[in-house]
């Protein structure tokens, strides 16, 4: 087992190489940093320009490969990823952001997939039911819904729950309400309620995700002959659903999660920046209509990392589900 998951980390480390490496190329080819400077009253002088540029390793006049043999220099000796076009070490800006976007993702992402995952089994189950109907189209309305309305849908609700109680219950601008005081716990409990609807957005994306797929799944193995075979054995329809059908439909899903990682993560991007989350989502915005080279390749090797993690995890989880993997 760990031969075979160092096996696939070092596969997912050499894919996300080159996914750093194509990405840097493509901001570098794209992106005009120059244009930030330029229209400015007094004009900054043109040699000013090329000095800034030249400084931040994203001069348009250096050549591609020269520039980007520099950046994995500094990657690789000094943990580096440049300087922003604002100054601050781009490092230092992910680090203070991936807390605020990993706490988004992770909750999203677990919750989505176990309600997705629940919803999915109970529609396969019960098959052109109500309840299937009811799952599936409403699956389907989320899914056709763009992420950004879904979030400002909550926000509507919210507010109408506030003015109906007559307090602020629920806060979501933010991550926390600013200059408050009165130690751990109400801080934790602020910090908590600004989770709520963000969270909830993220999550209803994924269920719908997960529930169609996983009903797919599920329905062709009800109909698979070993669970016919476990019937026959005398276990009841719902012990042989659970022991060997859903065992089953959860390989699939395994590895459908880390390639639909990307997914979540462009819907956290949206969500970040309707609920005023400062994460990397913004981060990434910002850096691109900033032209910044050196924020954008780190935005995308942090993209990369979580997914190599989610397609580690998943390859563990198939390997746990199917012992065949292992051979």
């Amino acid at each position: 087992m760990l031969g075979f998951i160092a096996r696939r980390i070092v596969n997912y480390v050499i894919l996300a190489s080159i996914a750093t490496v194509l990405g840097y190329v493509l901001a570098s080819a794209t992106l005009n940093p120059a244009a930030r400077y330029l229209g400015r009253n007094p004009p900054i002088p043109e040699a000013s320009i090329n000095s800034i540029l030249n400084d931040l390793n994203i001069n348009p006049d250096t050549p591609i490969l020269e520039r980007l043999g520099i950046w994995i220099t500094g990657l690789i000796t000094r943990g580096s990823l440049g300087q922003s076009v604002t100054g601050n070490e781009v490092t230092a800006d992910i680090v203070s952001r991936a807390g605020t976007s990993l706490r988004l993702l992770i909750i999203g992402s677990i919750l989505g997939a176990v309600i997705g995952v629940a919803l999915g089994v109970w529609g396969a189950v019960r098959q052109y039911r109500a309840s299937d109907q009811v799952i599936t189209y409403s699956s389907f309305a989320v899914l056709a819904t763009p992420p950004f309305v879904v979030a400002v849908l909550l926000m509507i609700g919210a507010t109408n729950v506030n003015r109906a109680s007559g307090q602020q219950i629920i806060n979501f601008t933010g991550e926390y309400t600013a200059g408050l005081d009165g130690g751990f716990w109400v801080i934790f409990g602020d910090r908590l309620v600004h989770l709520i609807l963000p969270t909830i957005s993220l999550t209803i994306g994924a269920v719908a995700l997960y529930s169609r797929y996983q009903r797919s799944a599920m329905l062709d193995v009800l109909s698979a002959d070993y669970i016919r075979t476990a019937r026959a054995k005398g276990r009841t329809r719902g012990s042989a659903i659970v022991r060997h059908g859903v065992r089953v439909a959860l390989i699939p899903m395994s590895t459908f999660f880390a390639y639909s990682f990307g997914t979540i993560l462009t819907g956290a991007t949206i969500t970040e920046n309707v609920f005023s989350w400062h994460g990397m989502g913004e981060y990434l915005l910002q850096s691109v209509t900033s032209s910044d080279i050196n924020a954008v390749a780190g935005t995308i090797l942090f993209t990369s990392i979580l997914v190599l993690i989610a397609g580690t995890l998943s390859d563990v989880v198939y390997a746990a589900l199917d012992p065949r993997v292992r051979v």
